[in-house]
């Protein structure tokens, strides 16, 4: 709840900036994602990145070094869709949860 309210606390701040939500006909989920491989220079550490959209609107998203080194680029993009997918399934159960479909 105290993320929620630093939010809204950002937006009360910011005229003229907000969140656009949007109706949507298409009631999917979708969620991009990228690793930068090896960014970091004092660690070699990668950083993962995704964002996911709810219906055409955007609802998470995050970025964060990953906790290992990883050997490959593919390695990298890997670790980043495991992130992804795993905000999707967390999604999915909210959504099951309010009995949307």
């Amino acid at each position: 709840m105290e993320v929620v309210y630093k939010i809204l606390r950002y937006l009360k701040g910011s005229p003229g900036k907000g969140l656009l939500f949007q109706k949507q006909n298409q009631r999917d989920i979708v969620a991009y994602t990228d690793a930068d491989w090896a960014s970091s220079i004092s660690d070699r550490r990668s950083t993962t990145g995704y964002c996911t959209f709810l219906w055409g609107n955007l609802v998470s998203w995050r970025s964060k070094k990953q906790s290992v080194v990883a050997r490959s680029s593919a390695e990298a993009e890997l670790r980043a869709m495991a992130n992804g997918v795993c905000e999707l399934l967390w999604l999915k159960l909210v959504l099951e949860e309010l009995k949307l479909s």
